[in-house]
């Protein structure tokens, strides 16, 4: 067979994405730091605790990324670390944030920082958190501290990760994503989705106020929101009613924040509510895709907004029942997204998979699909993979395993997996080959490369 090559955009960006809470160790000021010490909130009762010692030697993990051949990385920044009570900030803290982007830099590895990824420091959380209006107001101000302070290392920035599922898993218990295992919430815990519409809104406001804080100290920063999308698909096409739902989650899951932070239309239980100023305040868009979901209606769950999740026969199911792995859904929803005429950065992807059996095949898979949009001029920049090392996974502990490494919380040691390597030579050569395909997943040829 001759050798196949699926080339990638010269300037395509390689890398993992990480999050602060997740990897640093140590994060004893946040609202996950107080809600992992209650009971039943966390899988199997399992806390951060050390995590991948990141705050203390982060560097190592990233000299791996860089020898990998990555040339970007999307991380975090921990808010409780850099304001750890109001008003006071910490230089120890964001002279080590410094010190990270640097490395980086250093590494030719371009940074892309979030600035909240799910956690919010005690003192703002004692305030009501993102119910509390006054907490746009603190977010700006904080934005504008960081970019002040990091701006030399970075300019590209994602202001919020996920503020739509952030809010549903939070205020409305985790409503409307139905979980076919345990139950996933968020800290504050609450039921009221009322009240996590109203927080959706502060959160796009607080993005909106952070947008123009920044730009206003960085005129050629790059600013956008790292948006969770799942694939939908009707259980019965032909059953208006499972279409009827399949348009509501879409609406509500996979378009509010971009109709949002791109149109300025904040979404509301019944339409949404126009504010101009949020209109056009993104530069790119940040998609987080890990699963299809494939939903029929149910007139018994008004808390899914009457849809019940079903996996189809024959599907591919990853570990813990956690979801449906789909790859054609990235192609549709660059597809579908790239309508909004922005750039695209592909913010996380990855599959929990503990043996690292499948995880091969995923990278392959998903990666001719996003390679099938470019060659269709979509505009994708980037491919960030979830994660480089095993994380605490939030309210599912250390149950799932996403890293390109393997880690042992308890004594710190990694071991590169054989999906860290396939990602590492698509990483050199910016390109998938039939070569790659037929030493890693073989079972994959005939299908991709057929003759």
């Amino acid at each position: 067979m001759p050798e196949a090559t699926l080339h990638f955009p010269p300037d395509f960006r390689w890398g993992c994405a990480t999050a602060a809470h997740q990897v640093e160790g140590g994060n004893t000021n946040n609202d996950w730091y107080a809600w992992e010490q209650g009971e039943g909130h966390i899988y199997g009762g399992q806390k951060s605790g050390q995590a991948c010692d990141w705050w203390r030697n982060a560097e190592a993990d990233l000299e791996r990324a860089a020898r990998m051949g990555h040339n970007a990385h999307r991380m975090s920044v921990e808010w409780s670390r850099i304001e750890p009570s109001e008003g006071k900030w910490n230089e120890a803290a964001i002279d080590r944030y410094r010190q990270m982007l640097r490395f980086m830099r250093e590494r030719n590895m371009e940074p892309m920082v979030t600035l909240h990824h799910f956690t919010t420091p005690l003192w703002l959380a004692e305030q009501g958190g993102w119910e509390n209006p006054k907490i746009i107001s603190r977010f700006e101000r904080f934005a504008a501290r960081v970019i002040g302070s990091l701006g030399e290392f970075c300019d590209l920035w994602v202001t919020i990760n996920e503020p739509v599922l952030y809010a549903l898993l939070g205020y409305a218990s985790g409503s409307p994503r139905d979980e076919m295992h345990h139950q996933l919430t968020f800290p504050p815990g609450k039921h009221d989705f009322d009240l996590a519409i109203k927080v959706v809104e502060n959160l796009c406001l607080g993005h909106g106020a952070a947008y123009y804080a920044i730009r206003h100290i960085q005129p050629h920063a790059r600013i956008g929101v790292a948006h969770n999308m799942q694939y939908y698909e009707p259980l019965y096409p032909r059953s208006l009613l499972d279409r009827f739902v399949i348009g509501r989650r879409e609406r509500l899951m996979n378009r509010s924040g971009l109709d949002a932070t791109l149109r300025g239309h904040i979404p509301r239980l019944v339409g949404s509510r126009r504010v101009r100023e949020l209109a056009n305040t993104s530069d790119f868009i940040g998609l987080n895709y890990y699963m299809r979901v494939v939903l029929t209606f149910d007139s018994s769950s008004p808390g899914t907004l009457f849809s019940r999740q079903v996996f189809p026969p024959g599907a591919e199911i990853s570990d813990l029942n956690y979801g449906e792995v789909y790859p054609e859904g990235i192609y549709h929803l660059l597809k579908r997204i790239s309508g909004y005429g922005k750039p695209i950065y592909i913010t996380e992807i990855g599959l929990p998979d503990a043996d690292d059996d499948r995880r091969p095949a995923f990278l392959v898979t998903h990666l001719r699909q996003v390679w099938k949009a470019v060659m269709q001029n979509i505009p994708v920049m980037g491919y960030y993979h979830w994660t480089l090392v095993d994380n605490f996974e939030w309210a599912e502990g250390w149950n799932l395993r996403f890293g390109l490494i393997g880690l042992d919380p308890e004594t710190q040691e990694r071991k590169m997996r054989r999906s860290g390597e396939l990602y590492s030579e698509i990483c050199k050569t910016n390109a998938l080959t039939s070569d790659m395909v037929q030493r890693y997943a073989p079972e994959l040829m005939d299908s991709l490369f057929p003759g």
